[in-house]
């Protein structure tokens, strides 16, 4: 169970301004009037604490509950704005679009490519193929960990094949537009986090006991 002791406001109500925040496509001063027309006064401030409190917390139960993901995966990188400059979000999904992991990276190079490799993998184990643009880094990093680990992960060069890992990109960048950067790497990393964990529940990657919709999956993390 998560703990939410020491705080001013219900567990329900700290749920509920983050959940809408990471599930539509809003700012914090609009969430601070949604919430106010409900009788609860927040400031905008407050609820960007929350999210970057609380989201790594339900991320990592999600995680521990999330689905295995196919072995043939799409791998990707997309821009997000931090502080006024641009970092990377690493990106893979199955051949289903299933995520299996992502990132947010300060550079874009072979390094940051490996680390993403590797977190995914330790995730969901090794892929038997992944898909990528002609991006030199992504081709080296997979290189690398084969190398590194006597691995035989099969490199596949499809631009064709990667628009599902693209539409993904999509999704989420449209919840994130509204927010209009980052003012700093954790909030990002916490943020975009959350804004994946609510895309992952619609595509049903959450293991659960019956059958929950979106948002009571979301509420099933704090449990």
């Amino acid at each position: 169970m998560i703990e939410f002791k020491g705080s001013h406001f219900e567990r329900e109500v700290i749920l509920w301004g983050i959940r809408w925040y990471v599930a539509y496509p809003i700012s914090y001063r609009q969430l601070e009037e949604m919430l106010e027309e409900r009788g609860v006064e927040v400031d905008h401030s407050t609820l960007n604490r929350w999210v970057v409190k609380y989201v790594p917390l339900l991320d990592q139960q999600f995680r521990a509950r999330k689905r295995p993901v196919g072995a043939s995966w799409r791998l990707d990188e997309t821009y997000v704005k931090v502080k006024g400059s641009w970092k990377y979000l690493y990106w893979a999904v199955d051949k289903v679009g299933a995520t299996a992991d992502f990132l947010l990276t300060a550079k874009r190079d072979r390094k940051a490519a490996l680390r993403f490799l590797r977190k995914a993998i330790s995730q969901h184990g090794v892929p038997k193929k992944i898909t990528i643009d002609k991006s030199g880094a992504n081709t080296a990093a997979i290189e690398s960990y084969n190398a590194e680990h006597e691995a035989e992960i099969e490199i596949r060069q499809n631009k064709f094949l990667n628009n599902i890992v693209e539409q993904d990109h999509r999704a989420v960048k449209r919840v994130a537009r509204p927010m209009l950067g980052f003012k700093s790497f954790r909030a990002a990393m916490a943020t975009l986090a959350g804004v994946e964990l609510m895309h992952m529940s619609r595509k049903g990657q959450l293991r659960t006991t019956g059958e929950l919709c979106p948002a009571q999956q979301f509420y099933s993390l704090a449990v």
